[in-house]
């Protein structure tokens, strides 16, 4: 169910296309919830800047700033013209106060962004592309899997076969891992011909998961 959120139009903010609404490292003192537009959020990496994630309305960004001091982690600009309602420590409490609900599913929001980040910051720290493909696929299988798990309520975490399957595709895993589509069809043509993946329309069937795991953990160990 959408949040209702129209009692709050007082707090809309309009950015153009190539905007940037906010920079990485610089002071933070306000989160956004985007309604119109989409907003691409880069993060320097060594001294490369690569993209983190592409976001859509209904999404927040920012949300550090309200529950941590500190700099921002990313930046964030404007891929269209982008509509967001802009929330700051006041209006924040304004939020709370005046409707409970919307304010925890917000809450929400903010642990799952949370995670999200710092799994995808995992991801882009892995010293080569085939580590990280490799890890967007442990990523969307954990997510997937917690998903199931959810939904199964009373029963025992999903076993883990050797064949598994993700709903993902090339666009989604070039997004997560901070490469190039043409770099990530690259590394997904090499697991095809190792025979560790299969390709299917928005579908990828993992062989063996475990191999992806034990491959992922073997690389991080030597960063």
């Amino acid at each position: 169910m959408a949040l209702d959120l129209s009692q709050f139009d007082r707090f809309k903010v309009t950015f153009q296309k190539g905007d940037q609404i906010f920079c990485e490292y610089e002071p933070g003192d306000s989160f956004y919830l985007i309604q119109g537009g989409r907003v691409q959020i880069v993060k320097i990496i060594g001294e490369i800047e690569k993209m983190v994630d592409i976001l859509y309305p209904g999404e927040i960004f920012g949300e550090m700033a309200i529950l941590e001091e500190a700099p921002r982690s990313a930046s964030a600009i404007a891929l269209d013209k982008v509509e967001v309602l802009e929330f700051n420590k006041k209006n924040f409490e304004i939020l709370m106060r005046g409707n409970p609900q919307i304010a925890m599913k917000l809450l929400m929001t903010f642990i799952k962004r949370i995670y999200d980040q710092k799994r995808r910051f995992m991801i882009l720290t892995l010293p080569d592309p085939q580590a990280k493909v490799a890890d967007v696929f442990l990523m969307l299988y954990e997510t997937q899997a917690a998903q199931q798990h959810h939904q199964q309520s009373g029963e025992s975490k999903p076993k883990v076969t050797e064949d598994v399957i993700i709903d993902a595709t090339v666009e989604d895993i070039s997004n997560w891992c901070g490469l190039s589509v043409a770099e990530c069809k690259q590394v997904i043509t090499y697991f095809t011909a190792q025979r560790k993946i299969e390709s299917r329309s928005h579908q990828f069937i993992v062989k063996n998961i475990n191999d992806f795991q034990r491959f992922v953990n073997s690389r991080r160990k030597k960063e």
